[in-house]
């Protein structure tokens, strides 16, 4: 389901409201379903909530299973990403007002079965995948949005490797499971 421009918008405005009511208030957000004039956004959807202090990256929290109304898995994203992502201190009011927030919203994983890592490497799309890896308990994610950052594939998949806990080389190695999905971003 491709959701519009002007619902991203309201995620968009929601998230920040999300944060700064919790920020000034420490309440969260009090959203009914009624009070969400999009249908779409009460369908049950995965996303990840980036967030970013002059640029560079302060935060990302998401979910990569379906498991609740998107409206309402975006309010506890932006929250973790601005509270509770272990790589930064949690935002403060006067990091706020220079926040840019960005929500992808993710199609459902689906397994690409490759045979080999020269299979894994053609199959793979640069800026059309994100890909989950899955090795034992390792698993780790990127956004299609970090090819941005990481335009080749070996580069891509041994920084993903290493989020993981795992060596750079291990996605050439048996026993990987490869996940793909897509994600339709929304900034501010």
């Amino acid at each position: 389901m491709k959701i519009t421009e002007e619902e991203g918008k309201f995620l968009l405005e929601t998230a920040r409201r999300t944060i700064q009511t919790y920020l000034e208030s420490g309440t969260v957000l009090n959203l009914k379903p009624a009070d969400v004039p999009y249908p779409n956004l009460t369908t049950e959807m995965a996303c990840f909530t980036t967030l970013y202090l002059d640029g560079n990256l302060r935060g990302c929290i998401g979910s990569l299973e379906i498991s609740r109304p998107l409206v309402f898995d975006v309010i506890d994203n932006a929250l973790n990403a601005a509270l509770r992502d272990p790589r930064f201190q949690p935002v403060t009011l006067d990091d706020f007002s220079r926040i840019k927030i960005e929500i992808s919203v993710l199609t459902p994983p689906e397994k690409l079965e490759v045979s080999s890592p020269e299979d894994l490497l053609e199959k793979l799309v640069p800026r059309k995948h994100g890909l989950i890896i899955k090795k034992g308990w390792n698993r780790a994610t990127f956004l299609p949005i970090v090819w941005d950052q990481l335009k080749e594939k070996e580069k891509f998949l041994g920084h993903l490797c290493m989020k993981a806990g795992l060596d750079s080389e291990e996605w050439k190695e048996k026993g990987m499971e490869f996940f793909v999905y897509e994600a339709q971003e929304f900034t501010e």
